[in-house]
């Protein structure tokens, strides 16, 4: 029996998030082989992947955490001992002092920002994101290089380079993306910030570098990571989410009902805009373990789930055989962006989360309830 059925037999409620602890550890693996092999320091970027539970075990290979806000930021330096980095696109003044009580390192997105809070900062690593204005994917909503981004400063905003103060350089402009494009997005890095980057003390090549992915060059990455560390004698960090618990989650769900309208429909008590958002955000299939194409295997089903939402679409699969009511479910690679995106739309419950331990045993973490729900909104 593998992972995903012995998930789809231990779990006692549906749905269900349930983390694939033996998998997490292999992807764990491999990112610590590469600091160790360059020297480079590796932080979890919560915003993928926030499950604290498994903090201690990430905390043994990795450096520390980044965040997007103050809650990260707090989350990362209550339960993840290491360093914390936290970067917000504008900060509010009356939550910056309560960041700087957990950050680190404190990252600015404009040059309006950096001075109007920099000497706040007393004790802290300062950095800057810089955009580097190179596009290597084709999807606008996920590149900050696209033109009229918000993120990062540009070269031509910085006629006399890096302001004083300021220790590392900051981009990320990656999106589950190889280190090809890692390459190409480095030649222009050094061509707009070289000259900055000498005065530098670390550089943060940010995150959607998909290194635990099969087939991802990571001697190229290394090779990367070795000339800009040498050339410029800063501390190389990078801060991959999906790398870190990438194909290391299921969502188990159970089939409630079956219904016709010109092809067979599965209703489901998992839903695509609750539970997996990003299936109708991107959009995109998500992978369904013993399951094909559609007209693939003998039985085709639109998978559909217990909201109003007409639209709440996961998508169409085959299968070997029918499906009957009760049958179970499970979607792979749910342990990022799926938990820390899901709601309670249409008063949905949220799923519980356990962990599938590398033992093989299962160990319910959180189960949410009706109070979950209630207290999001007023």
């Amino acid at each position: 029996m593998n992972n995903r059925e012995k998930a789809m037999q231990a779990v006692t409620h549906t749905p269900a998030y349930v983390l694939d602890e033996a998998q997490l550890e292999r992807n764990l693996e491999i990112l610590q082989a590469v600091q160790d092999r360059t020297g480079c320091k590796i932080l979890l970027a919560q915003k993928a992947f926030s499950m604290f539970a498994v903090y201690p075990l990430c905390a043994q290979y990795l450096a520390g955490t980044t965040a997007s806000g103050l809650y990260e930021a707090r989350l990362g330096h209550e339960e993840f001992p290491g360093e914390v980095h936290v970067f917000e696109p504008a900060y509010k003044p009356d939550e910056f002092d309560e960041i700087l009580q957990y950050a680190d390192h404190i990252y600015f997105n404009s040059l309006r920002q950096l001075m109007q809070f920099k000497d706040r900062c007393t004790g802290k690593s300062i950095g800057l994101r810089v955009n580097p204005e190179c596009s290597t994917q084709d999807e606008p909503i996920y590149d900050p290089c696209a033109p009229g981004s918000r993120l990062g400063v540009r070269a031509a905003d910085l006629p006399d380079g890096i302001p004083d103060g300021v220790e590392g350089l900051h981009f990320h402009t990656l999106c589950e993306q190889g280190a090809d494009a890692l390459e190409t997005t480095l030649r222009a890095v050094e061509e707009k910030f070289g000259s900055d980057l000498h005065r530098m003390k670390w550089v943060n090549f940010g995150g959607g570098h998909h290194i635990t992915k099969p087939g991802y060059d990571i001697p190229l990455l290394e090779r990367l990571i070795t000339h800009v560390q040498e050339t410029y004698d800063v501390q190389v960090y990078l801060e991959p989410g999906e790398a870190i618990a990438l194909n290391a989650g299921y969502l188990v769900t159970e089939v409630m009902d079956l219904v016709e309208n010109d092809l067979h429909i599965a209703i489901l008590d998992a839903s695509a805009a609750c539970h997996m958002p990003d299936v109708l955000e991107m959009p995109y299939r998500p992978p369904l373990y013993q399951s094909g194409q559609p007209g693939e295997k003998a039985h085709t089903y639109r998978l559909s789930s217990r909201t109003c939402l007409a639209g709440d679409i996961i998508g169409d699969y085959s299968f070997d055989a029918p499906l009957s009511i009760g049958d179970r479910l499970c979607f792979e690679d749910m342990a990022i962006y799926s938990m820390v995106k899901n709601n309670t739309f249409n008063g949905m419950p949220l799923p519980d989360i356990g962990i599938l331990h590398s033992s093989g045993w299962y160990e319910e973490v959180k189960r949410f309830g009706y109070s979950d729900f209630k207290e999001r909104l007023s």
